[in-house]
């Protein structure tokens, strides 16, 4: 078998293209599928609490330490 390795390499040429055209469809779907179950998520309840909690969390964050300290004490 050896010897006709050359004879096959128009083959593997072909079945490498046909491989990453298989490849490359199947990351497009996947990425399709995912793209809509994040806007199923986000249209659900519980997207929406999400959603929600990581703006509140954020206006937390942002008017929390407006320059002072966390920690004060007083020696006296």
């Amino acid at each position: 078998m050896g010897c006709f390795a050359c004879f096959d390499g128009g083959n593997k040429q072909r079945r490498k293209e046909e491989e990453k055209l298989a490849s490359d469809e199947a990351r497009a779907k996947a990425a399709e599928a995912a793209q809509k179950r994040q806007e199923q998520f986000e249209k659900s309840a519980a997207g929406r609490a999400a959603r929600a909690q990581q703006q509140g969390m954020a206006k937390q964050a942002a008017n929390s330490n407006k320059g002072e300290p966390v920690l004060k004490w007083q020696m006296r």
